[in-house]
């Protein structure tokens, strides 16, 4: 049902989870445990899903907390639960309250889970390219640092998500990088299609986590389109034809 890294795992005091798509109670092309709100699964089954993935980190399901994320570096503080239906527009939380669950919903892209369990600040960023390249994992730890983390204490763990030998991009999406960035040009290897390219998007995300000063980054090494077993993935269900797709939630908690 979860995955754990090691590093976030050894913290006291802490309770995080990369879910899987097992152990729910969805059907279908989102078997089993989907937490897609803005899915087409039925609405019953996605609210007990993200019951019990709730329950695993040890909260109330109205404290297990996502948000409506917009691919952008938008980082919201939560300090209560929001309802439901209000879900803030953002792509990443951080907190420093106790019992509240913070999650990122991921189908490919990247889930970065942050604490300083010195200051008891933790994070949960969403990172597809867009959001990746905007910066939201930069705005997520300056967040966190305004709620009293301090940036060589942060542990950074990215979870599953699209690796680089089945995310090929285009030529347009390499140009906004290398433009960028010219050393940029080290996450991208050729495609056999010409002009398109292999992207490494967790690769890029652990040299921003480095750049922007986290020493503890762990990567466990995952990749959600080439394990249709355990995880749901936008880029496959697209290949497939399929008309939708299961989301996960990756989700990190202060006991």
């Amino acid at each position: 049902m979860k995955i754990e890294a090691r590093t976030l795992k050894a913290l006291a005091g802490l309770r995080h989870a990369f879910f899987t798509r097992l152990g729910g109670v969805s059907e279908g092309i989102y078997a089993s445990l989907n937490a897609g709100v803005g899915s087409g699964d039925a609405p019953t089954a996605v609210a007990e899903n993200r019951a019990r993935m709730a329950e695993a980190l040890g909260v109330a399901a109205d404290r297990f907390l996502t948000c409506h994320q917009i691919h952008s570096p938008t980082v919201i503080v939560a300090e209560e639960p929001w309802p439901a239906d209000a879900r803030p527009h953002a792509d990443a939380i951080v907190t420093r309250t106790k019992g509240l669950a913070i999650g990122a919903s991921t189908a490919d892209c990247t889930p970065v889970l942050f604490a300083d369990m010195d200051a008891g600040v933790i994070g949960a960023a969403h990172a597809g390219w867009r959001g990746a390249l905007a910066g939201v994992t930069d705005q997520t730890v300056a967040a966190m640092q305004r709620l009293g983390a301090s940036v060589p204490r942060i542990t950074a763990a990215i979870g599953p998500t699209i690796r680089q030998p089945n995310y090929e991009v285009g030529p347009e999406l390499v140009a906004q990088f290398v433009d960028d960035d010219a050393g940029n040009a080290r996450f991208f290897t050729p495609s056999r299609r010409a002009a398109h390219a292999m992207f490494d998007l967790p690769g890029y995300i652990a040299a921003r986590l480095a750049a922007a000063g986290i020493v503890h980054i762990e990567d466990v090494g995952l990749c959600t389109y080439a394990d249709p077993e355990h995880f749901y993935s936008f880029r496959r269900a697209t290949h497939r034809g399929e008309a939708d797709y299961g989301r996960h939630v990756n989700a990190i908690a202060l006991e």
